[in-house]
């Protein structure tokens, strides 16, 4: 039987001071934020880790490898920050839709396009042995993943939000339906790291 447990990351907090540059770094918290999360994934064995190109991604992945000596980094346009569906916003809370109409003709076409070819790659159990792989990536395509594996309706990607550095993971195996084993675990973080990346009235 194949297994893969897929370990999610959400990117550190992103420097804020320089949000008007098209490639936005970690804030020092994002920084620590990553460090900590390399120290939760030490002893973890790991094939390799990927992250989306963006900046505050690429940086969380190098902070986290600092901890995991051997291990491969790769970068991927597969998990990068892209719309995952096409999603209707008729209905929708206002929030959603002023999200969803962000968005140009072409990223509604590319980001779903994307977002399937990662499903692809990662949302599957392998021919046979244990494979486990840490994708740094953005809040987007994490909260589709996990309602991937809850085979939600699709518009239920909207809603799912996460912590900046929290852990999601998801075990694929040839045997059934994908389990989820964590969502959003932010255990690796002290209280004052936790809920960056979040709406203020969404922290508890």
């Amino acid at each position: 039987m194949g297994v893969r447990l897929l370990y999610l990351a959400r990117h550190g907090e992103q420097d804020r001071s320089e949000v008007e540059l098209p490639e936005v770094g970690l804030s020092e918290r994002g920084r620590r934020q990553a460090e900590l999360l390399g120290e939760r994934m030490r002893g973890v064995p790991l094939a390799a880790v990927h992250h989306g190109p963006l900046a505050r991604a690429a940086e969380t992945a190098t902070l986290v490898a600092r901890s995991l000596p051997g291990v491969p980094v790769y970068a991927t346009e597969l998990a990068g920050d892209h719309l995952p569906h096409d999603t209707d916003p008729a209905g929708l809370p206002p929030a959603y839709a002023r999200v969803l109409g962000g968005y140009s003709p072409a990223e509604r076409v590319d980001g779903p396009r994307v977002t399937a070819a990662a499903v692809d790659r990662f949302a599957t159990a392998p021919a046979d042995g244990e494979v486990r792989e840490l994708l740094v990536t953005h809040s987007f395509l994490i909260a589709w993943l996990v309602r991937h594996a809850l085979d939600a309706p699709p518009a239920r990607w909207l809603g799912i939000n996460l912590h900046n550095a929290g852990l999601t993971v998801i075990r694929y195996s040839s045997g059934g339906p994908p389990n989820l084993i964590a969502v959003n675990d932010v255990a690796h973080l002290p209280p004052e790291l936790r809920a960056t990346g979040l709406p203020a009235d969404y922290r508890v």
